[in-house]
């Protein structure tokens, strides 16, 4: 940050993700109780964070009601034991939930308000449909501001095919088989397993502990793939194989500026270089990363060359890959997504920021020949979130 102080991304946990709905392993457990949950693993992780000195506690859900309303980072901190005096709220950027926590908690740092944060994330989409209760203004479709059907994120991402024939089926589904298999390879090495945090969960058999993500198809074939069916529209493109799953998850970010992290001698596994947030038409929000990489890279003073690293939230293929090709990115380009995505993962709305940055941050470790990489994801009502992020680790040598 160019005038302020030095952000830093401390450390990121995150609980397993599941299957929304009956059949998904958290359908008994509580959305705060999750987050709770991913916040006691963070602190337990990082024990030298002086727990009265955490600024605040910023954690986004998008449908807050329920178990996830009561301004959460505020409930969530009490839950999870931090001192009375550490205060906390709630945010909604619909998708870009916990990117926006940690954006905005990182604004107050670089001013000098703050020195250490917590930013995260929870949507338990089974108990919390996108949605659920909202009454959009009348407004919205009488005077046309926004089509019905922009509410509907399916239909934006077929709206993609329509605008850029380039974006085939295949195409989307070859992305979505790559990812599914890039995570199964990332979980057989062991690199997504040391920050996932367990969570015991009551089911109809009894008590059990979710230690991995539920939705993984790594037996996914292009045949298969070929004969899904098409829900948003009949003879469509977008289907389950190339597209995220509805998903129930938390995650939790330790933000800090450098000199606090330096003081308490935590580690720091990224330096935040800008961020940018844009709006598009909401009819085609999945190209909403375009304009706000575009913002960020021009606040760096960077160019989409100097990205070593992307960690792209598979919301759908298609979007994906209209940022691909805005860019001049290849579809199998081996810096995006290496170890898979949502479609694999699950997208559960608020949280996914924040995961994108955990695996980004453990590439880096991997990575001392990467300087730059980029967190950046689509968001609904038509927007696009991104933000650039420098390695510690960087030698400029592999």
């Amino acid at each position: 940050m160019a005038h302020g102080k030095e952000v830093v991304f401390v450390d990121g946990v995150r609980t397993p993700f599941g299957r929304a709905g009956e059949k998904g392993q958290y359908w008994g457990t509580r959305a705060d109780d999750l987050i709770v949950k991913a916040m006691i693993g963070l602190l337990e992780r990082n024990p030298n964070v002086p727990q009265e000195r955490i600024d605040d506690v910023a954690i986004a859900a998008t449908t807050q009601q329920g178990d996830q309303g009561l301004t959460l980072g505020r409930t969530a901190a009490i839950l999870a034991g931090l001192p009375i005096t550490v205060p906390g709220y709630a945010l909604d950027r619909m998708c870009a939930g916990a990117m926006t926590t940690v954006t905005t908690v990182a604004g107050a740092i670089a001013f000098g308000a703050y020195d250490l944060a917590i930013a995260g994330g929870v949507e338990h989409m089974g108990r919390h449909p996108m949605g659920l209760d909202a009454d959009p203004n009348p407004r919205f479709l009488s005077e046309k501001l926004v089509s019905p059907d922009a509410l509907n994120m399916g239909i934006t991402a077929e709206r993609l095919h329509d605008r850029f024939p380039s974006l085939t089926k295949e195409r989307s589904d070859r992305f979505g088989m790559a990812s599914q298999q890039k995570v199964a390879a990332a979980y057989d090495a062991g690199k997504i397993q040391p920050d996932l945090i367990p969570v015991a969960i009551k089911t109809a058999e009894g008590w059990g502990l979710a230690t991995k993500d539920e939705g993984l198809r790594p037996e996914t074939t292009m045949e298969g793939l070929a004969g899904l069916k098409t829900p948003f529209r009949p003879h469509g493109r977008v289907t389950a194989g190339n597209a995220s799953p509805l998903t129930d998850g938390a995650t939790v970010s330790l933000i800090a500026s450098a000199d606090a992290a330096a003081e308490f001698n935590l580690p720091v596994k990224m330096k935040l270089v800008s961020f940018g947030f844009a709006g598009v038409e909401p009819e085609v929000m999945g190209i909403g990363p375009i304009p706000s990489t575009e913002k960020a890279l021009r606040k760096a003073g960077l160019t989409i060359d100097d990205i070593g690293l992307f960690e792209l939230n598979e919301a759908f293929a298609v979007q994906v890959l209209s940022f691909l090709d805005h860019f001049g990115i290849d579809d199998e380009d081996p810096r995006v997504n290496p170890w898979g995505g949502a479609i694999a993962i699950g997208h559960p709305l608020a949280s996914s920021g924040v995961r994108l940055m955990i695996q980004l941050a453990r590439q880096f470790e991997e990575r001392p020949d990467v300087r730059f990489g980029l967190t950046a994801m689509c968001v609904g009502l038509g927007q696009g979130g991104s933000v650039i992020w420098e390695n510690p680790h960087y030698t400029g040598k592999k």
